[in-house]
């Protein structure tokens, strides 16, 4: 039986750089999706998957970030104060006790493998997720809720899976599918933004990662791979060609790419149409630009 998963890496030290002039002083990572930064839904499904200590690998003007985790004592006591108790529950929510939360700063921008890294030590002979909070998941059960159980029964590697049209192939890290059983499928190879004439399938692997300490051992070698980063999916794709399994996980639910613009305004209509309170006026709105042709001048 697979170890349990209780700790997390968060990659989060980034620039953000499509998102400039915005994240010239606010980190890309608690840009509001709605009314809660991106940061907060992955850090509650972390919790739906039972998560108990997150490590984020930060970088130099991510202060806000942490911050945002912290008691705000004054605003909690001037709701309390106000008798404002839902709003009070919702910050209560966003707070992280004491010694859950861990921050390590990657120095230099060598990729996600070594962001992952970084973390090494904190992970030690450990299980560990890593989830990228960039890529956001709607579904009924938290996606790496449904892969933690997944990985009980499995062990080894998992990756969260979804297919993508082959000429996005190039953007991902793709699996080489070896046998197919529903939702999980085992790996045989795994290749970082393949040409899609060499893809060798269009499953691509998406932010969402449950691995074993071995892959850390692999990244202690620290190679750099495509764009000349040192990829966490070779070091995954190395473990495969060590004998230990590798799965992907084709996941329920949808998934929107918010390091885009695109993805990031896409995630922001379809949660905002999701909730009750906003649905009617939004749909409204949209509605008219429909039928008008015009949006904001």
């Amino acid at each position: 039986m697979a170890r349990k998963v209780t700790k997390a890496i968060f990659p989060v030290a980034g620039l953000g750089t499509r998102f400039l002039p915005a994240t010239k002083s606010v980190p890309k990572e608690i840009m509001t999706l709605v009314d809660r930064p991106l940061v907060q839904y992955a850090i509650d499904e972390a919790r739906a998957a039972g998560i108990k200590e997150f490590i984020f690998v930060t970088s130099r003007g991510k202060s806000a970030l942490e911050d945002y985790f912290d008691h705000n004592l004054v605003l909690e006591q001037e709701l309390k104060a106000k008798g404002k108790d839902e709003l009070l529950e919702t910050l209560n929510a966003t707070n992280m006790e004491s010694g859950a939360i861990a921050y390590i700063r990657q120095h230099k921008a060598l990729g996600l493998g070594h962001a992952v890294w970084c973390a090494r030590r904190l992970i030690g002979d450990e299980p560990f997720a890593v989830m990228l909070p960039d890529d956001v998941i709607a579904a009924d059960k938290p996606c790496l809720q449904q892969m933690i159980e997944a990985y009980e029964e499995t062990g080894g590697n998992m990756v969260a899976a979804m297919e993508v049209p082959p000429e996005k192939t190039s953007s991902y890290g793709v699996l080489d599918v070896g046998s197919n059983v529903g939702t999980v499928v085992r790996a045989k190879g795994m290749i970082e933004k393949p040409k899609p004439d060499e893809a060798p399938s269009n499953l691509a692997v998406i932010g969402r990662y449950v691995l074993g300490p071995s892959v850390l051992y692999n990244l202690n070698k620290l190679k750099a791979g495509s764009g000349g980063e040192i990829q966490l999916t070779d070091a995954i794709a190395e473990d495969i060609i060590n004998g230990v399994p590798v799965f992907g996980y084709k996941f329920e639910g949808q998934r929107f790419d918010c390091g885009s613009k695109s993805g990031f305004l896409q995630a922001t209509v379809a949660f905002a149409l999701a909730r009750e309170d906003l649905r009617g006026d939004l749909s409204a709105y949209l509605h008219d630009i429909v039928a008008t042709g015009k949006a904001a001048q």
